[in-house]
């Protein structure tokens, strides 16, 4: 089985699409959350995944678009965007965002686990090896697949030794000249992760539609149980088209500005 794994979408079309146009084949496909907040296109976005089958776990940003409570945690920027995206979903999307499931999810059996933030609260930014400690301990899942830190990497143990996981890449999306369209012509990466017998891993597949690691290009990954293999990757998309459908919608400056750097 073959499972392609995407997370923290938010609502950026452009990004999803190139996602989807560069994901090889695959058996099913497992949403982690943040489907819609920062981007221009949240019923647009919604349609896509909706189509891509029916494994989703609820995001933060999900939760509080539906208006499930939450606002006052955000930052004055997310906040605006979670307030116009509320606005402008449409009824049908609304009442579908308020029944997504809250994770853990097992969309596999009991050797997998699917959540946002972390098993204990879909809230709770997993960064560092001291925040993967608890749920890496306190679990007998082998592996549990997180979004919410829009990055990707993750951490495992055997036991005995704690590790923290990158994919290493050679151009982290840099491209030649630094004109906007030639975002478009810049590489797509993958790197394999292979999944040893005996440890644990917390693994998340980056963000597909706002990146937060240094790298701009859209983030996915694809988890391979017959071989035992996680591949990462990254590809390029329309920044430029996402940040104009971001300024036209009235949403701040700064979420438009973030998708060029990946920050």
């Amino acid at each position: 089985m073959r499972a392609l794994l995407i997370s923290d979408i938010h609502a950026n079309l452009e990004a999803l699409k190139a996602v989807l146009a560069a994901a090889p084949a695959h058996d099913v496909v497992w949403n982690l959350g943040d489907v819609v907040g920062y981007g221009a296109n949240p019923n647009e976005v919604i349609d896509e995944t909706r189509r891509l089958g029916d494994v989703f776990v609820r995001g933060n940003h999900d939760r509080v678009c539906a208006g499930l409570g939450g606002i006052e945690e955000f930052n004055p920027v997310a906040q605006r965007a979670a307030r116009w995206t509320e606005c402008v979903l449409t009824g049908e999307h609304r009442e579908w965002l308020r029944h997504m499931a809250v994770g853990p999810i097992a969309p596999d059996g009991p050797l997998v686990r699917c959540v946002h933030g972390s098993p204990m609260d879909e809230d709770e930014y997993v960064l560092t090896l001291h925040d993967a400690w608890p749920a890496l301990d306190a679990t007998d899942v082998r592996i549990t697949f997180f979004g919410h830190t829009h990055v990707q990497g993750g951490f495992a143990t055997n036991g005995d030794e704690w590790f923290r996981l990158a994919p290493r890449y050679s151009t982290h999306g840099r491209v030649h000249g630094g004109h906007d369209r030639e975002y478009l012509h810049a590489e797509a990466e993958e790197f394999e992760l292979e999944l040893r017998e005996g440890a644990r891993y917390l693994l998340n597949p980056g963000s597909v539609g706002q990146p937060r690691d240094g790298d701009w290009r859209a983030a996915f990954a694809l988890y391979d149980d017959t071989r035992m293999i996680l591949t990462w990757y990254r590809v390029p998309y329309d920044v430029r088209e996402a940040q104009e459908r971001i300024l036209q919608a009235g949403l701040p400056d700064r979420l438009a500005a973030r998708l060029k750097d990946g920050r």
